[in-house]
């Protein structure tokens, strides 16, 4: 099986272009500390999945929560890829 490597600067540069204004807030669904970064970027993807409809219903809160949610995933994915590197590299 062999492991494609991923330039995580290409991936960054393409998500560049969000921006957001962050707000403290509780997630809805605790992450467990035992939990992979993997299973907690599946967690937020299903929160995203969940405000995508009222945000284009025009709510500003949904929205906001959305923007939030793309922000996390991205840092869980660069997180996500930092392990996938370092476990090819074993």
């Amino acid at each position: 099986m062999s492991m494609e490597t991923v330039d995580i600067q290409a991936v960054e540069s393409k998500l560049s272009d969000v921006t957001v204004t962050a707000i403290p807030m509780a997630p809805k669904t605790p992450q467990q500390p035992g939990q992979s970064k993997y299973a907690q970027l599946l967690g937020v993807i299903e929160e995203m999945g969940r405000e995508v409809r009222p945000t284009y219903a025009g709510s500003r809160s949904s929205a906001e929560r959305l923007k939030r949610g793309i922000v996390h995933a991205r840092i869980l994915v660069r997180e996500c890829l930092i392990e996938t590197e370092r476990s090819a590299r074993q």
